[in-house]
């Protein structure tokens, strides 16, 4: 959420950035028109409650019963007007609080205009695999390997739900704890965190209202399931004061995520692409506002490191504004080359949100210097996310019998098994 001091300051801006989204900038209209009403009426109350605290000393000093009785009822008739204006105050606010949340953050000015289009891409690394056989794309490849089973998933679930089976499932099982591992390594402190969470974290990391019909929720209770671990990683330290000397705080989870898919009805349907419950090794930050940027690209070299080391080729897209999180300044996405499906793969999202998650979350911390608290800057990506990055190992790393080598650096988690091939029955 944006600050309104912002918003009444810089209109423009924020209304500049709402239109780069391709997004109509009306709210902002709303937000100015309801903060003033809601200022002139602060302005009203204050008045009479400076009044009534003025008849009250008189009441005090009274000695006249008449003139008392008289001055006590002046004194409920302010109280009846301030509740008034406390119950308008109060409808206001909420109106205000609402629009503010739809407002999303503003994109940095090299963010390029636009929708996913017109995304640009920054870099590619590595050389594309080459075969001397039609590579197969993993929803053959998985089948004929029994590591993949489809129909069980949809036995129990329905569509885009799979079954991952023996050394499918260990595959997927050993990116995760060397993804955690590597982050480790990285600097980043483990967290195993819950996968359902109330409304207000899940509306802190800004995933409410936006995303409402795409998250699962419990209707008997005031519990979401996660649609990724960053809303986990932003409600942890929710309402917190933060010393400055804590930070940055760096922090890595493994969970499942949930998510509905409902606006991507009818795309990438065939596979393991896009579906409504899959895995995610997630990176997040707390730093100062002036580091994070530094933040951002040392976290998009961290979610890199893992596509070297598991010898994927990959691209770095800087996303256009109408692409990005609604809050983010910036988002780079790393997608991964797939052999077998023949395109590039997103398996990570990296953005600096600044100060958006925190206003909304109320996570601030105090300066070394005694001054008062500041919201802190927050920062997430995927480093990586199943089950893209599944794909991608699956489909570049195959044989022409089918086979399918396991990259070097998971073979520690493998148990020993360095390929993956059918077995006979």
């Amino acid at each position: 959420m944006l600050d309104i001091n912002l918003i009444r300051e810089q209109p423009d801006l924020v209304r500049a950035g709402m239109q780069k989204r391709q997004i109509d900038p009306a709210p902002v209209d709303q937000a100015l028109s309801l903060d003033s009403e809601r200022r002139k009426i602060l302005v009203e109350v204050e008045t009479l409650k400076s009044e009534r605290n003025k008849v009250s000393k008189e009441i005090g000093k009274m000695k006249d019963e008449k003139e008392r009785l008289a001055k006590i009822e002046a004194s409920r008739n302010l109280g009846d007007e301030i509740k008034v204006f406390d119950d308008q105050l109060r409808v206001i606010e909420a109106e205000l609080h609402d629009v503010m949340a739809v407002i999303p953050n503003v994109p940095y000015e090299q963010v390029p205009p636009g929708g996913e289009a017109d995304n640009i891409t920054i870099r590619e690394v590595g050389e594309l695999p080459k075969f001397d056989f039609e590579p197969k794309a993993h929803w053959d490849l998985g089948p004929e390997l029994d590591i993949i089973d489809f129909e069980q998933g949809v036995r129990v679930s329905g569509t885009r739900f799979f079954v991952l089976t023996g050394a499918g499932a260990r595959l997927q099982r050993a990116l995760i704890s060397w993804m955690l591992d590597l982050h480790i390594r990285q600097g980043y402190t483990e967290k195993y965190v819950p996968y359902l969470v109330r409304e207000r974290t899940v509306f802190g990391a800004g995933q409410l209202p936006k995303f409402k019909d795409n998250l699962y929720k419990d209707h008997e209770e005031d519990l979401y399931l996660i649609p990724t671990s960053e809303v986990t990683l932003t409600g942890i330290h929710m309402g917190e004061i933060l010393a400055e000397e804590s930070l940055p705080r760096y922090y890595t989870a493994y969970s499942p995520c949930f998510r509905r898919e409902k606006m991507s009805a009818g795309r990438d349907v065939r596979g393991i692409k896009r579906v409504h419950q899959f895995d995610k090794v997630e990176m997040y930050k707390y730093c100062k506002p002036e580091d994070s940027d530094a933040e951002l690209e040392k976290m998009v070299a961290d979610a890199e490191q893992t596509c070297q080391d598991l010898g994927l080729p990959y691209r770095v897209l800087l996303k256009a504004a109408g692409d990005t999180s609604e809050a983010a300044h910036i988002s780079y996405d790393i997608e991964a080359w797939s052999a077998g499906c023949a395109e590039w793969l997103e398996v990570s999202s990296i953005s600096n949100v600044g100060s958006y998650q925190a206003q909304r979350a109320n996570i601030r911390y105090k300066p070394a210097d005694g001054g008062s608290p500041q919201p802190v800057h927050t920062l997430n990506g995927s480093g990586l996310g199943m089950s893209r990055a599944l794909i991608a190992v699956l489909e570049n790393n195959q044989q022409a019998d089918g086979s399918i080598v396991i990259p070097e650096v998971l073979h520690p988690w493998m148990g020993g098994l360095e390929v993956i091939q059918k077995e006979s029955k």
